[in-house]
């Protein structure tokens, strides 16, 4: 079954990438796609059957806007932090609690806390994360949680768990 997923998921990239429903084009995208399941087949997630379900596709869309958005308020507060004549800047390390339970899921969230501007992922450490952050806002983990993982971690769980 998790064969039949990745082809599936691969051939879709393919499609993606491509943007042409020539014949030669689909031959080539199938040929590709039962190559990339048959070499990383083994390497895909345990449960596929998640991944079939609509639903999680839809609130993956809803994740790509609040990604964005986020992304783009916090490169808006980099920019500020640069130009600013007295560089506000307080960084820290925080340690950040999850709520997300699998590994993929931990993961995702992670990347995406790497790739908004003004905050790393140092460490996931079981249901815990560590977390570089250009301005330390509070002492108070609930708040710096929330403010941190809190924009993505409810989504992200409804996509992967």
């Amino acid at each position: 079954m998790k064969y039949i997923a990745i082809f599936i998921l691969s051939f879709i990239f393919w499609l993606f990438l491509t943007f042409s429903l020539d014949l030669s084009n689909i031959i080539i995208g199938v040929v590709a796609s039962i190559i990339t399941a048959f070499i990383f087949g083994r390497y895909f997630l345990k449960d596929v059957i998640p991944f079939l379900q609509p639903q999680r596709y839809f609130w993956l869309i809803v994740y790509l806007f609040i990604f964005t958005w986020e992304c783009i308020k916090a490169n808006f507060d980099v920019a500020y932090r640069v130009l600013h004549p007295a560089m506000p800047i307080k960084p820290g390390i925080v340690k950040v609690k999850l709520g997300l339970k699998t590994n993929i899921a931990k993961t995702i969230l992670a990347n995406s806390i790497t790739m908004t501007p003004g905050t790393i992922s140092v460490d996931i450490i079981g249901d815990e994360i560590y977390v570089h952050w250009i301005y330390v806002y509070s002492e108070n983990p609930e708040e710096y949680s929330q403010r941190i993982s809190g924009r993505f971690e409810k989504y992200i769980k409804k996509i992967f768990e």
